[in-house]
């Protein structure tokens, strides 16, 4: 149930979903993609993360931080590459080889 899902904080996007997306798809420069943004180290981390297909709360628990400190890095990581929503982001790092594929 996707809503439940949701309404819980989780994911319904499956890192396999993500992969199907970008291996369907040539790579390209994305002009401002993840290879030409300065991240923060932490920023960065909640990139790869959220390509995991982890949920803020899951994130926050993984690097022992709060829920409202990894919205505010998911925040700022969207701002940086110009994306308009977490998948957007995802997609923009697979394609420039900032989370390699599994």
């Amino acid at each position: 149930m996707p809503t439940r899902t949701v309404a819980t904080g989780g994911s319904v996007l499956f890192p396999s979903a993500i992969r199907g997306l970008v291996s369907g798809r040539r790579r390209r420069d994305t002009g401002g993609g993840p290879a030409r943004v300065r991240f923060t180290e932490r920023e960065a981390e909640v990139l790869r993360l959220m390509g995991r297909g982890m949920s803020n709360a899951e994130i926050a628990a993984e690097l022992f931080l709060g829920v409202q400190t990894v919205k505010t890095h998911v925040s700022s990581t969207l701002a940086k590459l110009g994306a308009r929503d977490r998948t957007q982001a995802v997609v923009f790092a697979y394609e420039a080889g900032f989370i390699e594929l599994r």
